[in-house]
């Protein structure tokens, strides 16, 4: 198919561009700058512009059959509601339009796991769970949830399209160019010691995402949500810390930080937010550190095929991937 690609630039938007290439596809990219792209492409396939202006959307999607949106801002810093809607939900509704006034009638959108309440390892939550706290009332977490809605009303409004809604863990894995999530990693990477919260992710290497993403396009049900993780990679951090520790060949002693000595620096974090400092340290941002989440990706395993590969081997490419791009930019200098 042609498909047009939204938020390529990201960590999961270059692995779904990447992939949709390997697929066959033909790929048209709506990037802000081209120069951000770390995969090269042909020049026909790109187009530079805002993406949230809808008349350079409704441009874009001339002549192309289908749509990923990968977009999404997730930076846990910004304070107001509004910093998020334009790309998270906004975008949404320029999207449906644009589809609509060009005639396409298949659609992947990328939400996220936050909009999907958290289980326990006993019983792990599935696509039917409804928002939880601290999740539910973030910025982020309500912005990606109005896009969903947006989507799905557009599903239902249509019954000829093909909607489907991939609802991604904690990636890790390759270009990741920031890093995003990424950090999570740097910030223990090659330490004698580190700290990590009580909490936990469910984790997904970001290969077996862009392999939902892409497959939805053709497989699945419309209208329907798709939990994208890896069932065996549900853990807390330090646990992925000692994971990072042994698959990258170094001692380090991971040492859990209880809730309670934590909130106070989330009050911290609240009082430089008011004061017009960009932090992500908050209250809430601590509280969503500390929860351990538990999801099942079962749907996603049959009905798209979504491999589970290792968490180790997400986080030994990941490394890898920055290593390379170090030395190249190193030669570059050269």
């Amino acid at each position: 198919m042609k498909t047009l690609l939204i938020g390529a630039t990201g960590l999961l938007g270059h692995n779904v561009l990447r992939r949709l290439m390997d697929c066959g596809h033909e790929v048209r990219v709506l990037v802000r700058s081209r120069r951000r792209l770390l995969i090269g492409v042909p020049d026909g396939w790109v187009v530079e512009g805002d993406i949230t202006k809808p008349s350079t959307l409704a441009k874009a999607a001339k002549g192309c059959e289908a749509v990923v949106n990968c977009a999404g801002v997730t930076d846990m810093g910004l304070t107001r509601l509004g910093d998020y809607l334009a790309v998270n939900s906004d975008l949404c509704e320029s999207v449906v339009k644009a589809m609509e006034k060009r005639g396409i009638g298949r659609l992947v959108h990328v939400s996220t796991v936050d909009t999907i309440g958290y289980g326990s390892a006993e019983s792990p939550a599935d696509e039917s769970a409804p928002p939880r706290e601290p999740f539910a009332g973030s910025h982020y977490g309500v912005s990606k949830r109005l896009g969903e809605l947006t989507v799905m009303q557009a599903a239902r409004e249509h019954p000829d399209w093909h909607v489907v809604v991939v609802n991604p863990g904690f990636m890790l894995g390759p270009m990741d160019a920031k890093p995003s999530s990424g950090r999570l990693l740097t910030a223990a990477y090659g330490k004698r010691l580190a700290v990590a919260p009580k909490g936990g992710k469910a984790f997904v290497d970001v290969r077996d995402v862009a392999w939902a993403v892409v497959s939805a396009l053709e497989k699945g049900r419309s209208g329907a949500r798709y939990i994208a993780i890896n069932n065996a990679a549900q853990m807390t951090v330090a646990e992925l810390y000692r994971l990072q520790a042994r698959v990258m060949g170094y001692k380090q002693r991971v040492v859990t930080v209880p809730r309670w000595l934590l909130l106070p620096l989330g009050a911290v974090g609240d009082g430089l937010r008011a004061l017009g400092v960009h932090t992500e340290l908050s209250t809430r941002n601590i509280k969503q550190l500390t929860v351990s989440e538990h999801y099942d990706c079962g749907r996603a395993l049959a009905e798209l095929e979504m491999p589970q590969t290792p968490i180790e081997q997400s986080v030994r490419d990941f490394h890898a991937w920055r290593e390379q791009e170090k030395n190249r930019k190193e030669d570059k200098r050269r």
